[in-house]
């Protein structure tokens, strides 16, 4: 099969996030069953417009806002016949694939929508414009196949007017292994909690402080450390936050870490805290788990999908006070905590890219 993928960020972007990760995976085992791949992308400073790997090409044109009128020019001009499937890659905004790629099985990969998340990160104007032009697309795009990572975004595509028979959910993957087993985990000494991830407004990593904040006042030798990259403003803001907390004593920042030194956190810490205002999937409380660290999160679409509350984790309402409750609940009780602890753990290890492989499959029939 030719293969045409429409996606704003190809792996090798400098900004690569989770969703590129899926897509190099998935692709990765594309090509080894002898399809041919051809990424239609954004461009990005020093790199080359078109690279060849065999049956994998990728094709670089426009920026982060041009970039989809760009890609329909070049498809059109260039790929049009050659194409069996094209897969239009939702992030934030779509291709529109389905109104110019005719001829071919056309599918729409999502997510998540981002609603909420425009308020986070946006100005004002227009997070509000695009929070009310997002429901409208996405209406434009029913009656054809959507592909999406967990049953919240179905449920939400579904609320918009797509068919729920028209959406497949594949599993997210973990790029590491999970330990070979739980007696590989040894915790900090004292209670110590993880944040990790790039401080952006969307993730809420100042909600995740102040639960710390209120749960120390329970739990008195707690401690935080939060990791992952505080560049830009919502950065400084957390930063700046963490000075003036009457137990900044109490909290690391250890700034841009690894993937060995990202799990060799979740392996001491004993819990991860995840406040993002919606996710896919949320698959860092995965990457938790299988480092033998439960996770305590906010009550949101994707989130809600990765932990099993009470099970695997503890879901809480979307406020710092709750958060701060689900922390004392887990750690105040032991073998609560072991029982959720090898659960997540146990969990993790059914989600790998070779089952998402297995059902993007069934999903795009190839």
């Amino acid at each position: 099969m030719n293969i045409v993928w429409m996606t704003w960020k190809d792996p090798s972007h400098p900004e690569v996030g989770g969703a590129e990760i899926v897509q190099r995976e998935l692709v990765k085992r594309l090509l080894a069953d002898g399809h041919n791949i051809t990424i239609l992308t954004a461009a990005y400073a020093g790199a080359p417009a078109k690279t060849t790997d065999g049956a994998y090409t990728v094709i670089r044109n426009g920026n982060r806002y041009t970039v989809h009128v760009r890609t329909m020019l070049y498809y059109l001009k260039y790929l049009r016949g050659w194409a069996d499937i094209v897969i239009d890659e939702v992030n934030t905004a779509p291709f529109f694939a389905k109104y110019y790629a005719w001829g071919t099985k056309r599918y729409m990969l999502i997510h998540q929508l981002a609603r909420e998340i425009w308020f986070h990160e946006m100005p004002p104007v227009i997070s509000h414009l695009f929070y009310q032009l997002e429901p409208l697309y996405i209406r434009l795009l029913r009656n054809q196949r959507v592909i999406t990572v967990s049953e919240s975004t179905k449920k939400d595509l579904v609320r918009y007017g797509h068919k729920p028979e028209h959406i497949s959910i594949i599993s997210e993957g973990l790029t590491s292994m999970p330990i070979d087993n739980l007696d590989q985990v040894h915790k900090f000494d004292t209670p110590t909690l993880l944040i990790h991830g790039s401080m952006r407004g969307m993730k809420r990593t100042v909600d995740g402080i102040k639960a710390f904040e209120t749960a120390k006042q329970s739990i008195l030798n707690l401690r935080l450390k939060i990791s992952g990259s505080s560049s830009g403003p919502y950065g400084q803001k957390v930063l700046e936050y963490i000075a003036q907390s009457p137990y900044k004593d109490s909290i690391e920042y250890v700034g841009r870490t690894t993937d060995e030194e990202k799990e060799t956190l979740m392996r001491r810490c004993h819990a991860i805290l995840v406040t993002s205002v919606r996710e896919g999937w949320g698959l860092i409380v995965t990457e938790a788990n299988s480092q033998g660290c439960p996770a305590v999160v906010y009550d949101v679409p994707g989130l809600r999908d990765s932990v099993k509350h009470g099970e695997t984790g503890i879901v809480t309402e979307s406020s710092p006070t709750a958060l701060a409750v689900g922390v004392t609940d887990l750690l105040s009780d032991p073998k609560q905590y072991t029982a959720i602890q090898s659960a997540g753990y146990e969990w993790s290890k059914l989600i790998t890219f070779d089952q998402s492989y297995e059902y993007l499959k069934q999903a795009i029939r190839v």
